[in-house]
């Protein structure tokens, strides 16, 4: 054990820099996922909401996507768009967009009817209603949803490093390539602590939106 964390400590010495720029390589690529998954996912989760006829094969459809094992996602994306961040964006993204949007739905589902009759009583238009009620009071099941999703991501874009995109995922490879353990902890470890950070992130925003909640 002292010679792994030896090892862990020589890495950091001699290997600051590379370690840092597939971090940034690893936080680019969740983050640019994150909000592709949001653009796409919150909008066809109100779609879904209002055209209720369509919501079941949309949802249908992208559940599918869920159960794709994520090499099987990324190996495809070579084919259609080659190798590279771009790439490996667009095909984690459609991983990610499956939680966002069932939980999209499920918000906006569980708002009670009688708040929404209320908000038309008060005048309110539909767009208003949308805006101040519906989203508002779904925003704690959407968080649920990003939070589930951004954990995939990041566990995800550790696979990305096949196909040339970068991040931390390069360092997980390169220790089992050598069967070197203290590179596999590295990249291990500044995966998860990245996951939990994301997270305890979103629960300061879900904190800090919900303080207005009852204002």
């Amino acid at each position: 054990m002292r010679e792994i964390w030896h090892n862990i400590i020589l890495y950091f010495e001699n290997n600051m820099d590379v370690y840092f720029t597939m971090l940034q390589q690893h936080l680019n690529i969740s983050i640019r996922v994150l909000v592709i998954s949001l653009l796409i996912s919150v909008p066809i989760g109100i779609l879904c909401v209002i055209f209720t006829k369509q919501q079941k094969w949309v949802i249908g459809l992208f559940q599918v996507l869920r159960i794709i094992p994520s090499l099987a996602v990324l190996v495809l994306s070579i084919r259609f768009f080659g190798i590279g961040m771009g790439p490996a964006v667009i095909a984690l993204a459609f991983l990610a967009i499956p939680p966002i949007l069932m939980n999209t739905v499920a918000g906006l589902e569980e708002v009670p009817f009688f708040i929404l009759e209320t908000a038309r009583g008060m005048g309110m238009t539909p767009l208003q209603i949308w805006l101040k009620v519906r989203l508002p009071l779904a925003f704690p099941l959407i968080i649920a949803g990003i939070k589930t999703a951004m954990v995939e991501i990041v566990a995800s874009a550790t696979i990305a490093a096949l196909i040339g995109a970068g991040g931390l995922g390069q360092i997980i490879f390169q220790g089992l390539s050598v069967r070197r353990t203290e590179l596999l902890l590295i990249g291990g470890i500044s995966v998860a602590i990245i996951s939990i950070s994301a997270v305890f992130l979103l629960d300061l925003l879900e904190r800090f939106v919900q303080r207005y909640k009852y204002v």
